[in-house]
């Protein structure tokens, strides 16, 4: 199949594996900072191709385990109304508040759906006039636009029963609280999906400022393969530099339309961060003129002063200074099955992908 077995070549990823051994010079840390980018990883197996020298951390990329307690448990309030109907993707609803969840408000009774798309939450405030709907809107710069786009049409549409609850999050400033918050590290493996929305630019900061290498990647086995091998170059050379290992898909202007349709909905916030806090200027919410549609500001509740779990230590995993089976309560007390934080929730954690693929560690 064209654009997929031939990134899966078996002789491709050998030679990539023994070019990235003849080049080594001494150790390196990489980290990903994208939950597809995690969860292929593991799937592939690529840290048990890698050379010993070289280690794969993984950082705040996967929306569901970065989305911050309060956000849930203001979800969990909202369903609790009988005239709302909380429409979100899948894996947020398992995330676990400071008392309770989506899934558990659901079994007891609360219109909660799993949608696919945020058109998808549109669809049901139109079947459903008289409920208000209310879409719990997760992701980055990759799923802010889709939002956006279903914000604009709703307006269009003069549909006055649509909501969004927004949760989303810009990945620079969570990387500059990475680059600058002690983990040391030799590189970053950009999210490619972030970076077609964006381009490439957005990532410059991080050689110019920090000295930290980018490659943006893809989610084949040779994708991951050849960004490693950039990485591996620039700091051989000393020369930290954005590099795109996904030319197929990503460029340095981005989507242009993509961005307007976000830039128009949405500006720029403080928000919380599972793992980090408060970060400045990397949420999301909608602009003035489409309060209208603001769940928060329409829908003002009062929500529990959540504590997270001290025994879970997604918060240091996340920033990349843990691996998942360093906490006591891996693989026993907290499972996808039964999970007790937020990264062991979503297919994209990493304490989820570690449980259900392999441990190399």
């Amino acid at each position: 199949m064209k654009y997929i077995e031939e990134f899966r070549d078996k002789d491709l990823i050998k030679k990539l594996i023994r070019h990235i051994g003849m080049v080594m010079r001494g150790k390196y840390v990489f980290m990903e900072v994208c939950g597809g980018h995690t969860s292929a990883i593991h799937r592939f197996g690529i840290p048990s191709m890698l050379p010993s020298g070289i280690s794969l951390i993984s950082g705040p990329g996967c929306p569901v385990c970065v989305t911050a307690m309060d956000f849930i448990d203001r979800a969990i309030v909202l369903a609790g109304y009988s005239d709302v109907i909380i429409a979100t993707f899948g894996d947020l609803i398992r995330v676990p508040g400071s008392s309770s969840s989506l899934e558990r408000k659901r079994s007891a009774g609360a219109d909660v759906r799993i949608i696919f798309s945020p058109l998808d939450a549109l669809d049901i405030a139109r079947e459903n006039p008289g409920k208000k709907v209310v879409f719990a809107g997760i992701g980055f710069e990759t799923t802010a636009p889709a939002t956006a786009v279903t914000v604009l049409q709703a307006g269009k549409e003069k549909i006055g029963n649509f909501y969004v609850l927004s949760a989303h999050k810009l990945m620079p400033p969570v990387m500059e609280a990475v680059a600058g918050g002690g983990t040391a590290l030799d590189g970053f493996i950009c999210p490619g999906h972030v970076a077609a929305i964006t381009g490439s630019g957005i990532f410059d900061f991080l050689p110019e400022k920090h000295g930290i290498g980018c490659a943006i990647a893809g989610f084949e086995p040779t994708d991951i393969l050849q960004s490693v091998l950039m990485l591996v170059r620039q700091v051989n050379l000393k020369s930290p530099s954005v590099e795109i290992a996904y030319t197929r898909v990503v460029n340095a202007g981005g989507n242009r339309i993509a961005l307007k349709a976000m830039s128009e909905v949405f500006e720029p916030c403080d928000t919380s961060w599972r793992g980090f806090g408060r970060i400045a200027a990397s949420g999301l919410k909608l602009r003035e003129e489409f309060a209208g549609f603001d769940a928060e500001r329409r829908m003002p509740v009062e929500i529990p002063q959540g504590i997270e779990n001290p025994a879970c230590i997604c918060p240091d995993i996340l920033r990349g200074l843990m691996k998942p089976c360093e906490c006591t309560l891996f693989g026993k007390g907290c499972t996808p099955d039964n999970p007790v934080g937020a990264c062991m929730v979503s297919s994209e954690g990493a304490c989820n992908t570690h449980y259900r693929y392999n441990i190399y560690e």
